[in-house]
């Protein structure tokens, strides 16, 4: 288990297990013979990607970002993909239960990083997986998926969100909302037009979580329900719909946005700019800083750190290197910790230039 402390927070890595990718896909323009040099392809040219998910213990909030693939995948997209389904059980064996999570992130809505959202339960109904969770979604990218491309229609499994948002357990995000104090996300559009990196920031102190000195947009004001302390694990806060969470008996709105405000959001984000602003033992700590970050597909491996070695998933592929550009510009002198979201041996490292300029991933 990859675990380490981050100033005042706790990190650990939890897998959903690994599933195989076609090796050109993953690489994109990048010739093979290049990749291979870093990356192992079977016979039929596929690698292996991991699916990690980062939990955060804050001290009085457990957080997990991105839900894995799941578990409710097509019989095409199994015979594709497999259908690893591990999130639930590692996690059970470190302790942590669904009840246990208090916040999901979503980095944006692949359904390989938000499978786990839902499942369903023994009549079929789409349920949260986590029932007390208060999920977190880019708003840009829900509205893209509910009519994605023909290129990228596959990648968008509405069962893995759209029941919460209709509830209302899920927030859509604008940009730059902290979720915490220390937890806030940012858009780093070349993947996709929204996907938002989570930046997390261990120096903040946890008698902060009170204060609003300093904070940025508050995603929904951070409810006081969200601030359970003793009676974190009690049937009584098991059963207590999240703070946010709209009743029955309220509208949807969120739901039922106009087509026209739905185009108009979602042209918008795709065209906007990039922002321009351990070992593997419980008790290691971050030896650099305190501010890791959740760059998603971005970055989604080591092996991608290189600023034009891109995904030929991206569906901007000229911004994921501006993105990376944006990135770099405060990760390596801050020298932030970065996750890793599909590297299926090494999850987190400090990415570094060398003399001669080239990028290096500092193993934790």
């Amino acid at each position: 288990m990859h675990r380490l402390t981050l100033g005042d927070f706790e990190l650990t890595i939890f897998s959903d297990g690994t599933y195989p990718l076609d090796g050109g896909a993953f690489f994109g323009v990048v010739p093979k013979i290049m990749w291979s040099r870093k990356v192992e392809a079977d016979e039929r040219n596929y690698v292996t990607a991991g699916l990690n998910s980062l939990l955060i213990r804050t001290g009085q909030q457990t957080v997990l970002v991105e839900t894995g693939m799941g578990n409710k995948l097509s019989d095409r997209m199994v015979k594709i993909y497999g259908q690893p389904a591990q999130l639930l059980t590692n996690l059970a064996a470190a302790g942590i239960s669904p009840e246990d999570i208090d916040i999901v992130i979503n980095s944006h809505l692949h359904f390989d990083h938000c499978g786990w959202n839902t499942v369903r339960d023994k009549t079929g109904k789409i349920v949260p997986t986590f029932p007390r969770a208060k999920y977190y979604a880019p708003e840009g990218e829900w509205q893209y998926a509910r009519k994605p491309s023909e290129r990228d229609a596959i990648s968008y499994i509405p069962d893995n969100y759209d029941p919460l948002v209709k509830t209302g357990q899920m927030t859509l995000l604008k940009d730059g909302e902290e979720i915490l104090p220390g937890i806030s996300v940012k858009t780093f559009p070349g993947h996709t037009a929204s996907m938002q990196a989570v930046i997390i920031r261990g120096g903040v102190c946890a008698e902060d979580e009170t204060s609003d000195v300093g904070r940025s947009t508050s995603a929904a004001e951070r409810p006081k329900n969200l601030a359970h302390g003793a009676s974190r694990g009690s049937e009584e806060k098991r059963r207590e719909a999240p703070e946010g969470r709209k009743r029955e008996h309220e509208p949807a709105s969120i739901v039922e946005e106009t087509n026209n405000e739905t185009t108009a959001s979602f042209e918008m984000a795709r065209l906007q700019a990039a922002p321009s602003d351990a070992t593997k033992e419980s008790g290691a700590s971050a030896p650099e800083g305190t501010t890791a970050c959740f760059i998603s597909d971005l970055i989604p491996t080591t092996a991608h750190i290189d600023l034009t070695w891109g995904m030929s998933f991206d569906l901007y592929p000229l911004q994921t290197i501006e993105s990376k550009k944006h990135y770099y510009a405060q990760s390596i002198p801050e020298k932030w910790l970065t996750v890793f979201t599909h590297d299926p041996k090494i999850p987190w490292a400090h990415v570094e230039k060398d003399e001669l300029g080239k990028m290096v991933a500092k193993t934790v």
